[in-house]
């Protein structure tokens, strides 16, 4: 072993100590220019993923009419397509905290990228089996924001602002879905859907290539290596190593869906995952069937569904960047769960209050603020919250429970409305229940307020919880 000097920057502490002798260099030095360039790429490839990932959503009357697909036929290829996506989600998280945060980002990008071009080339003869399946790709689009997660908390560090310029990247999402829904108003009646697709295909190639040029999170080069000297049964050089980046090695040697569920973090893998689950399970009742919701149950009439969607997604956007910012300062749990909070007390008003037209959309407005801004503090917070050596695999598990939440939003909404209900009734019992659930699960989760603190204290790591 011989000294090597500090490694400064980033969120490392510096390894002022002795390292081995063939330890990597590892630059912890990250500039604003490199924070703002993997932010953009970040942020792009986020817009270019959601307009993928919801396009097929939005163009599937039409898909439906070519292939003479019944109503209930189209929605059992989108539940089987949800399926799917949860299935990829939770592949990518290994492929974070194995392959690495910066190709997992490439081919996040290459996926959403196949997922369009091959869903314009689907034949008549086998559409639904191949729909099934090509559309599973898209599961890499909706991994993209546990890909920017991941790498970007590394990234940012101990930035003062970093959960709110996390909001802006994170704000991809209403804006992908305003710009699939605005091309494909566009598109559609000039080149048909088969081609709008083909269109989403040449965005995410250009941003894959920009995104072979960001660097590689030092946080992951350096759990690379210590990976290495436990395979190598250097177990004490690994614990030394890792303590100069802040980085526990407890259960390293394990598979990382295993270690999230050791004792030293089964507790919060859980609540987090369930709280996630329970709030997709509002956001299906809310956001995707809301015009029902809103029509059947509260009897408002809107000439056009591209009113809801600009609502929706307006408030979406400036829901993120308030989140992202209170949660510098209050700190991102309680920021979540006094979001979810307030969104199920507003959509209770809204369901059982007036059915005056004007204080139903200022409810579900504010309800929508509520549900969905949340979600820049909580990406953010995912990856925050998980040790390096669980953080691709942890965050990609939780965020692979919002199409399973989505699932179960559509199965209770159909079950209780089966049984009778009210559309009222139905949306407070499947809806606003499961969001106001959702905030209290939140409050089970690990309090980290910091990245230094995500590294887990244990008896046989020797790594101290900095606090």
């Amino acid at each position: 072993m011989v000294d090597r000097p500090g490694r400064g920057g980033g969120d490392t502490a510096g390894n002022s100590g002795r390292v081995p002798a063939d330890a990597p260099a590892i630059d912890t030095n990250i500039t604003n220019k490199t924070l703002i360039y993997s932010s953009v790429v970040c942020f792009l490839a986020w817009v270019f993923s959601v307009y993928d990932y919801t396009l097929f959503g939005a163009l599937l009357p039409v898909i439906s009419e070519e292939f003479g697909w019944s109503t209930s036929f189209g929605t059992f290829i989108v539940t089987l397509v949800a399926i799917g996506t949860i299935l990829v989600a939770l592949a990518v998280g290994p492929m974070l905290d194995y392959l690495g945060r910066k190709p997992s980002l490439v081919i996040a990008t290459v996926g959403a990228a196949i997922s369009s071009g091959l869903t314009a080339l689907a034949p008549a003869s086998i559409a639904g089996a191949y729909m099934t399946v090509v559309r599973t790709f898209s599961g890499l689009g909706y991994s993209e924001q546990a890909v920017n997660a991941t790498y970007l908390n590394e990234m940012y560090g101990n930035h003062p602002r970093r959960g709110f310029i996390y909001s802006l990247v994170q704000g991809g999402w209403p804006i992908g879905v305003l710009l699939g829904a605005a091309l494909s108003a566009v598109l559609l009646p000039a080149i048909g859907w088969r081609n709008t697709f083909l269109v989403a295909t040449f965005p995410a190639i250009v941003i894959a290539v920009l995104a072979i040029k960001l660097r590689e999170s030092p946080k992951f080069q350096a759990m690379k290596y210590v990976k290495k000297l436990e395979r190598e049964g250097r177990h004490e050089e690994a614990v030394e190593f890792g303590r100069g980046f802040d980085i526990d090695v407890h259960h390293s040697e394990e598979s990382t869906f295993k270690q999230l569920f050791e004792p030293d973090l089964r507790k919060h893998t859980i609540f987090i995952s369930l709280a996630m689950l329970c709030n997709w399970v509002g956001i299906q009742v809310f956001a995707v069937l809301g015009t029902t919701v809103l029509t059947e149950g509260k009897g408002v009439e809107f000439s056009s569904s591209l009113i809801i969607l600009v609502i929706s997604n307006a408030a979406a956007y400036i829901g993120y960047l308030c989140h992202g910012f209170v949660g510098d300062r209050l700190g991102r749990r309680l920021t979540i769960a006094g979001g979810w909070l307030i969104s199920s007390l507003a959509y209770t008003l809204m369901l059982f209050g007036p059915d005056s037209t004007a204080f139903v959309l200022t409810m579900y407005t504010v309800g929508l603020f509520f549900i969905i801004g949340p979600y820049a503090a909580l990406l953010f917070f995912m990856g925050e919250s998980f040790p390096t050596r669980v953080r691709g695999t942890g965050s990609s598990f939780v965020n692979a429970m919002g199409p399973a939440g989505a699932i179960v939003g559509s199965a209770l909404f159909s079950l209780f409305t089966g049984l009778g209900l009210s559309v009222v009734l139905t949306a407070f019992l499947a809806g606003a229940v499961a969001t106001f659930l959702s905030a209290f699960l939140m409050l089970g989760t690990r309090d980290v307020k910091g990245p230094h603190q995500s590294e887990v204290t244990d008896a046989d790591s020797t790594v101290a919880r900095v606090t």
